[in-house]
């Protein structure tokens, strides 16, 4: 690893683009893809500490993989790195999306990609579970971390709970349980983790009142300030990923504003469904919509911003987090936590990939595919970056085939 800044600067740059161009599957997936290639390949980060970013980053609005890109690259080089990091991880997604808006306004329909994305979804299941195996090893200390796992993936099962409220309840409840066996705790922890706990509570409670706002206001000429304003507001309290903001947009764009049909922000949800990267660059598709390209590049800005500035105050704290033996309990449990939330997450995503409606109820050449890229993943460490292209060009190869789910 070298210490030039310059070098290192070029290392993120090359990796994260490369990341943004084949991150398929979601958050899950993208982070998957992250552990990889900073923990197990590179070696930049211990996996405890790529647990404890991964910990904090699911308490802060904002999307959980471009977060960990963000967090990553402050860490391996400074500010720059910070910046560098996330601009090209979002990029290839906000690249391409902005195409198939162009064609999309163009030529009124959308480019068909079903038959990549059928050999791709597989294969982002099998790079998942190999990171998940290697996650849930470290992140597995004892079995009360183990009970509280799976207590949360219960709840989160049963009761449909959202993701931030999840995470929260397993923290405190390992916050409680961990603490109370310890009898070196400084006096001060106790106040420390109350003052935590405060700036969370007043976070959220901000976060809703924000998000109240956000469909106030009606408007009938779109404005790039107006655009901007309502993405930077939606990418400031968006706990709980793509579903929270196709909840936003329908709300806010559709709704209120009326600034887009029903059947636009319909097309804008499956670009960003099949396009690599985080699906906030639905945004991109949005803003090119309304207002073209200098629409496009306010509502990517708007929505993304955010997450650059939580990660540049929360990432300092870190270490301090570790400090406070309540704290290190809390950070332990919600670290576990975010894990059983992975699983749950994994096993929701093999079901809905690997399922028929119909007889024979198994997509044999899907759950084919997701065995031999695990055997590669897991014993041969093959990259995900090949898994992905060599199982696209399996899904196109069945496709000229005629094999259809």
């Amino acid at each position: 690893m070298t210490n030039s800044a310059p070098s290192r600067l070029g290392e993120l740059a090359n990796l994260f683009f490369k990341l943004g161009v084949i991150g398929f599957g979601g958050p899950v997936a993208h982070i998957a893809m992250i552990e990889d290639e900073v923990v197990k390949r590179r070696q930049w980060l211990t996996r405890e500490h790529f647990l404890d970013l991964l910990g904090a980053t699911n308490l802060i609005p904002g999307p959980n993989s471009t977060e960990m890109a963000i967090h990553i690259g402050y860490i391996y080089a400074g500010w720059l790195g910070l910046i560098v990091s996330g601009v090209c991880f979002v990029l290839p997604a906000v690249l391409i999306t902005g195409g198939f808006a162009w064609v999309y306004v163009t030529y009124g329909t959308l480019p068909q990609v079903a038959p990549l994305l059928y050999g791709i979804k597989p294969a982002v299941l099998a790079i998942i579970i190999n990171a998940l195996w290697g996650l849930a090893k470290k992140a597995v200390k004892t079995r009360q971390l183990l009970v509280i796992a799976l207590a949360v993936a219960l709840l989160t099962l049963l009761l449909k709970l959202n993701e931030v409220i999840a995470l929260l309840i397993g923290g405190l409840l390992g916050m409680v349980w961990l603490h109370s066996g310890d009898k070196n705790d400084k006096p001060g922890d106790k106040a420390n983790f109350l003052i935590a706990s405060l700036s969370t509570g007043a976070t959220l409670k901000a976060s809703a009142a924000v998000a109240a706002s956000v469909t106030t206001v009606s408007a009938i000429n779109v404005s790039l300030w107006q655009l901007g304003w309502f993405f930077l507001k939606v990418g400031s309290v968006l706990f709980g990923g793509g579903y929270l903001l196709v909840a936003f947009l329908q709300g806010g764009l559709v709704e209120e504003y009326g600034w887009l049909t029903q059947q636009q922000l319909l097309d804008a949800i499956a670009i960003g469904q099949f396009t690599p990267g985080p699906v906030l660059s639905t945004a991109t598709f949005i803003g090119y919509i309304i207002a073209g390209i200098p629409g496009a590049i306010v509502a990517t800005i708007g929505i993304f911003l955010p997450s650059f500035v939580f990660v540049a105050a929360l990432n300092p704290l870190i270490p301090r987090l570790r400090a406070s033996f309540w704290t290190r309990a809390f950070l332990d449990a919600v670290n576990v936590s975010a894990v059983a939330l992975m699983v749950v997450t994994t096993l929701q995503l093999g079901i809905a990939t690997l399922t028929l409606p119909q007889a024979p109820f198994v997509d044999f050449l899907g759950l084919a595919i997701a065995i031999v890229c695990a055997i590669l993943a897991v014993h041969f460490r093959i990259n995900a970056v090949w898994l992905v292209f060599g199982s696209a060009l399996i899904g196109w190869g069945a496709s000229l085939l005629g094999y259809t789910q």
